[in-house]
């Protein structure tokens, strides 16, 4: 009686342990490309910082100079990465580029409108949210454009997402 009872719980156990392993890098984010206007690799020599308003406990985006650096002074690159909100259907980012060997500041705005989707793997595995990438537009001070290149945001860190296009300086 008492190795059936022990046979049983080892039974119980090994059938009761999950098999799913939770993701180590489960950072979803967006890879932006810069790009010249004939589509080719850009290395921009302007100095970029982004930052993006914060939002309140009830997720109300606040407008009231409450914005938060997301990338500091980059350059020299030819693209970078950006956290995604998780429950915000539109993310408002604020683009400042230096202009190299001036003092001049150009400062672009782009709305980034999105599906956000839950991605569940396992029980033992924190909820994490997906996206589908639906629209943006921006202003037009420094960008050119800004193509959505892959609409699906997810824990693929090597697809880019956005084509960005600076202006010409011809």
């Amino acid at each position: 009686m008492i190795k059936r009872l022990i046979y049983l719980s080892l039974v119980a156990l090994v059938v009761g342990c999950s098999s799913v392993d939770c993701p180590v890098d489960s950072t979803v984010a967006t890879l932006y490309q810069i790009r010249n206007s004939d589509g080719t690799e850009l290395v921009i020599t302007d100095t970029m910082t982004i930052s993006t308003f914060r939002a309140d406990d009830e997720g109300i985006i606040l407008y009231n100079g409450r914005d938060s650096i997301i990338y500091n002074k980059g350059v020299g690159i030819n693209q970078f990465t950006l956290p995604i909100s998780y429950s915000h259907p539109e993310d408002v980012l604020m683009f400042q580029f230096g202009i190299a060997n001036t003092d001049s500041v150009v400062n672009d705005t782009v709305w980034i409108k999105k599906d956000d989707y839950p991605h569940f793997e396992s029980v033992d595995c924190n909820t994490t949210y997906f996206h589908k990438l639906t629209n943006v537009r921006f202003t037009r001070n420094y960008i050119d454009s800004i193509v959505i290149n892959n609409p699906s945001v997810t824990y693929d860190s090597q697809t880019v997402h956005f084509y960005l296009y600076p202006k010409s300086n011809d």
